[in-house]
């Protein structure tokens, strides 16, 4: 009889497309597989998901500089559709339309249990794929330009990577909170989408320096939004005025080697900040807050969230390799 049940339970088990990720290193230890379809605890959700985020940090992680416990199925956010919940007592229920990030893995999948702290309402008007790219991306610019370094109507910002999901959302927003924009990206191609975002000089990594001091009359940028790291760190802090603001939120081309406080001194007494998403979403209050605040911009259609490509779940390692060539422009989704 414990036998028979026990086939009984094996032939109902469902399986779901999911990548899973066996080892660290390059985009090719991506690969689609069949897994056990995931059950909410208590606490959780079952999303099926509709549309997948796909960001640097799943790079990073993928090649271990984050370490992360293996195997494992990337990403942290998603948007979809809630099907199953746990023992939870919240505000959403079957069948609403939702949207998460730093849900920490398992997005890169049909089907994803997320904490429902992590969960946010899609608006009615809103179609999933932006929903999903408006998460991660626009939350942190939304962070960025109003608490890490609270943006001033009269302000020289530099938004660095300005073509790209973040980066593209930030010129936008520091442009609505009454700055002047730098941008910086590599292609005459993406310097004119910066521009389009509402940069008012955009230029190539070797010259924004020198902009950014025409623009300001010698005095320097009051915040500089790098997302490079290693390659434009050293001008960033140039650019800067006196008592300025590094803000460093990535490291596209490498990790930042360590500096002395001593530099930062002898640079204009500057700020030197490493911002991360999760330490400005604390609690689901700022989470909803920072959220409902870039849906809100993009029903008044004063924020234009670019989906840049799509691709296919078993795309995955062409996404990443795409994302860490630098040869994209706005968000990055996988569809399951």
């Amino acid at each position: 009889m414990q036998s028979s049940n026990l086939q009984r339970i094996r032939a109902v088990t469902a399986f779901v497309k999911a990548i899973r990720v066996e080892r660290t290193g390059g985009p090719d230890v991506l690969h689609l597989a069949d897994i056990e379809k995931p059950t909410p605890k208590a606490g959780e959700a079952l999303v099926k998901i509709t549309a997948i985020g796909i960001n640097y940090i799943d790079i990073y992680i993928r090649t271990g500089m984050y370490p992360s416990p293996l195997p494992y199925t990337p990403g942290g956010e998603g948007a979809g559709v809630i099907e199953e919940v746990g023992e939870n007592d919240f505000d959403l229920k079957i069948g609403d339309r939702v949207a998460y990030m730093g849900s920490g893995s398992g997005s890169y999948a049909e089907y994803n249990c997320v904490a429902v702290d992590k969960l946010v309402s899609i608006p009615h008007d809103l179609d999933n794929r932006i929903a999903c790219a408006a998460m991660l991306q626009g939350v942190t610019a939304q962070y960025l330009s109003h608490s890490t370094y609270p943006i001033q109507r009269g302000d020289t910002v530099v938004v660095h990577a300005a073509a790209g999901g973040v980066g593209n959302l930030l010129v936008q927003l520091a442009k609505a909170r009454g700055a002047t924009v730098v941008a910086t990206a590599s292609t005459p191609e993406k310097r004119s989408l910066a521009v389009a975002a509402g940069a008012d000089a955009a230029t190539d990594y070797d010259g924004f320096v020198e902009k950014v001091k025409e623009l300001t009359g010698g005095e320097g940028a009051a915040c500089v939004y790098d997302s490079v790291g290693m390659t434009t760190f050293d001008d960033s802090l140039r650019a800067l005025a006196p008592r300025g603001y590094m803000v460093l939120y990535g490291a596209a081309s490498g990790a930042v080697p360590p500096i002395s406080p001593q530099a930062l001194a002898a640079a204009g007494s500057l700020f030197l900040t490493r911002p991360t998403a999760v330490h400005f979403t604390r609690t689901r209050a700022e989470l909803l807050a920072r959220a409902h605040d870039i849906f809100e911009h993009i029903a008044k259609k004063s924020l234009d969230v670019r989906v840049g490509a799509t691709y296919p779940l078993a795309d995955a390692a062409r996404a990443h390799t795409d994302l860490a060539a630098r040869a994209t422009t706005g968000k990055l989704i996988l569809l399951p």
